[in-house]
């Protein structure tokens, strides 16, 4: 069994395009550290969700996201669920 991260993100009304291609740097740059395993936009364009693997612990996953420039520019919100996979 893997522990993963499930990061779900929301738009918020401040939600700007512009950030979105450095939202996609950011994971670009999470996958390329062999940290992100799936990612994906909701197909109603409210938000969308990727997945964290080989992540120390919650605090760790945390502290990824907080750097996520969707999140440091206030353009979404996001909740980050430990998930056990098999």
């Amino acid at each position: 069994m893997e522990t993963c991260y499930l990061v779900l993100v929301k738009r918020t009304p401040a939600f700007r395009d512009d950030v979105g291609a450095e939202h996609v740097r950011f994971l670009d740059d999470v996958r390329a550290r062999g940290q992100l395993g799936l990612t994906g936009g909701f197909s109603d364009k409210s938000g969308g969700a990727y997945v964290l693997r080989g992540i120390a612990d919650l605090a760790a996953a945390q502290a990824l996201v907080a750097t996520d420039p969707l999140l440091v520019h206030g353009s979404a919100t996001a909740s980050i669920h430990e998930w056990n996979t098999r």
